[in-house]
């Protein structure tokens, strides 16, 4: 070996200590091949998924004249004045239906999440006779579409006087089959079994136990059901639209239907309907905007733990 090799050899290990110190990246290895054919593809699958993101925003900016006349991806002005027509439709019809979605999402998932935390967790942590058979019908709930319970659950529903009000549409979607198998999962991955029966030892009681001590830790997988079953309620349409008959208690999907109908009559209700949609996707972009800490936080926690 050279002295010139020797040298290197004595400090290429320093840099390389004093570069991950400071935080600086060190320079790709030109050697490594770039993975193309996979990045062109997750290119093209969000160009797909945008792409009519993109129109909605476009044609949102558009009046009734300029959206039957050409296609093109041009924007316009009329943006504002759309959204003042949608307002000023029966007297702000469109924000109720706004708040009502909220309302079903926002309460519905709140209570489907702890529901499914809950089961999850005594499904992870607890042994009991047929817990296998418990959750291999959970499995099976899981592969049951919502469609298919939609008109047993009006059925139900209609016998008890719980139909055309908020209830006939909070009630069947507060157990959620999915919800449950990921908490169940995440439970068994990050509640450590030793810290459970240590607190059980000091003495500490079951409910205390999960709320406590297994709740925190669940809290990045809680997360994630939370924002599953409030995007699924949200962009719900079937259940409430066979449940529901009064148009004040519609959810923003089966309200934007109702204009689309009126739409084949009167060309210009496309106009709010288009813009409509748009609104309605607002609150679940910024939900998502605001809630994606809690993966990074999670990320970051199990790799400190690797």
């Amino acid at each position: 070996m050279t002295i010139t090799d020797q040298t290197r050899a004595l400090v290429m290990p320093e840099l390389t200590e004093r570069s991950g110190r400071s935080g600086r990246r060190a320079p790709r290895d030109p050697r490594v091949p770039v993975a193309v054919a996979p990045t062109a593809v997750l290119l093209i699958g969000a160009i797909y998924c945008l792409l009519p993101v993109a129109w909605v925003l476009i044609a949102s900016t558009k009046d009734a004249s300029e959206l039957f006349s050409t296609f093109t991806f041009a924007p316009s002005t009329h943006l504002w004045e759309n959204i003042v027509d949608l307002t000023a439709y029966r007297d702000g019809l469109y924000w109720r239906w706004m708040l009502n979605t909220a309302l079903y999402a926002g309460v519905g998932a709140i209570i489907s999440t702890y529901i499914s935390a809950l089961s999850g967790y005594a499904l992870a942590k607890y042994v009991f006779p047929g817990k296998g058979t418990v959750f291999r019908i959970l499995l099976m709930g899981v592969l049951v579409p919502g469609v298919i319970l939609a008109i047993p659950q009006y059925l139900m529903l209609a016998q008890v006087g719980l139909t055309n009000t908020y209830w006939s549409v909070l009630l069947p979607q507060l157990i959620s089959p999915y919800g449950i198998y990921l908490a169940r999962i995440y439970a068994a991955a990050a509640v450590p079994t030793e810290i459970v029966e240590s607190a059980r030892t000091e003495g500490a009681g079951e409910l205390f136990i999960f709320h406590r001590i297994a709740l925190p830790m669940m809290g990045p997988g809680l997360v994630t059901i939370f924002l599953f079953q409030f995007v699924a309620v949200w962009n719900n349409f079937m259940l409430p639209y066979i449940m529901l008959g009064d148009d004040r208690l519609f959810p923003i999907t089966v309200g934007l239907s109702g204009l689309l109908n009126q739409g084949a009559s009167l060309p210009s209700m496309y106009t709010l309907v288009i813009t409509g949609a748009l609104l309605s996707i607002v609150p679940l972009i910024a939900l998502f905007l605001v809630l994606q800490r809690y993966w990074r936080v999670d990320l970051a926690a199990g790799a400190v733990k690797a």
